[in-house]
């Protein structure tokens, strides 16, 4: 879309309300246009300007940028109208749409697919300034140049949401989906409407809705063969990634779910299986390796219980529960000294802790005995 530009003369920001002669027509050019690109401001048949940096320097180069079928006048026009639509000038950006789509209709220019843009793209800046009636209107006219456009379509349906058409908004994101299965926007649309169509028409919603057309095979064909832009592939991506995330988390929280039932009931072998896949997915998850420290100490791998509790307590020097859990495993090392300072450090935590009480007596008494044993031995 370029670089930065002056407000062009004659262009204002803010919501537009007057309307723009065009062959003898009015035409409001009150609409949104997300998507296009907009071109300078030229009438039909005027001879075409070279365009220079203005006065203060700034490159205007972007006017000039590819512009579908439009001639070059036009184009600008259109290049203009994304440039202030990308900064936020929805109203300026309308009224550079509305000048290229009457431009096109005075030079009874033959290109659907760019006049649909244009309305589609006029249709984004209403949405944008609240004038969701006006968008309706644009995007009716841009679907019938170019039926089954993706873009219109969805802001046609977020428009008829604004307006509290739930029916017609519903069926404009199922029928997005057909074209476009990665659109989120629609997907979380549809949940949200569905719910109020429950709530609005009761268990027989379904058969008060319009008609949700087919789309056509070739439709959705020509769809997935367009370039994606890297901006769109971006989105996509950060999407993928999120859902891969969401997959995930859901699944370590199922295997922990089922590893801590296991415990339960005693099967420590399935329990630690299932421990050990919650680690594949979250290695730096504390809990799950002093979950896991549990079934090493029930089936005696004293050492493997150990070394999971040193994990635990990498991750949290504070956790009691490792702490514990370690002494356990230095008592079946035999490590009674380590024990002792383990069982030592949980009641410095948390002196409430009756167990460590009652394994530290028992550690005591068993290092006593190993010390005089080994006096016996010298």
């Amino acid at each position: 879309m370029g670089n930065a530009q002056e407000k062009p003369p004659g262009s204002s920001g803010g919501e537009k309300t007057r309307r723009v002669q065009s062959g003898g027509k009015e035409r409001a050019p009150g609409q949104r246009g997300a998507n296009g690109a907009p071109r300078e401001n030229s009438p039909a048949g005027e001879e075409e300007e070279q365009q220079q940096p203005d006065s203060s320097g700034v490159d205007r180069s972007y006017l000039d940028a590819p512009a579908g079928a439009l001639p070059p006048h036009l184009g600008r026009l259109k290049n203009e109208g994304n440039y202030l639509f990308k900064n936020g000038q929805f109203g300026d950006a309308l009224e550079k749409y509305s000048q290229a789509i009457d431009g096109c209709c005075e030079a009874g220019i033959d290109s659907p697919e760019d006049l649909s843009i244009l309305y589609s793209n006029r249709a984004a800046c209403n949405l944008k300034d609240g004038n969701s009636s006006a968008c309706v209107e644009d995007c009716n006219k841009a679907l019938e140049l170019q039926p089954f456009s993706l873009k219109p379509l969805l802001r046609r349906a977020m428009a008829n949401e604004s307006l509290e058409r739930y029916g017609k908004a519903y069926v404009d994101y199922k029928t997005v989906l057909q074209i476009d299965t990665g659109v989120q926007a629609a997907y979380d649309s549809v949940h949200r409407i569905t719910k109020v169509l429950i709530e609005q028409d009761g268990p027989e919603w379904r058969e008060k809705l319009p008609e949700i057309p087919v789309v056509p095979r070739s439709v959705q064909q020509q769809h997935r063969e367009k370039p994606v832009s890297i901006e769109l592939a971006q989105v996509r991506a950060a999407r993928a990634a999120q859902e891969e995330a969401r997959r995930k988390e859901a699944h370590f929280t199922l295997l922990k779910h089922e590893g801590n039932s296991l415990v339960k009931k005693g099967v420590f072998q399935e329990a630690l299986e299932k421990y050990n896949e919650c680690l594949s997915i979250k290695p730096d998850e504390c809990a799950v390796y002093t979950n896991r420290a549990i079934c090493f100490l029930k089936l005696n791998q004293f050492e493997e219980a150990k070394q999971d509790c040193d994990s635990a307590l990498q991750l949290d020097p504070a956790n009691k529960k490792a702490f514990y859990r370690r002494a356990l495993a230095f008592k079946g090392l035999q490590d009674y000294l380590s024990a002792s300072s383990d069982l030592q450090e949980v009641l410095q935590l948390d002196p409430k802790v009756h167990e460590a009480e009652q394994e530290l007596e028992e550690v005591t008494c068993l290092l006593r005995q190993s010390l005089i044993d080994k006096a016996a031995h010298t």
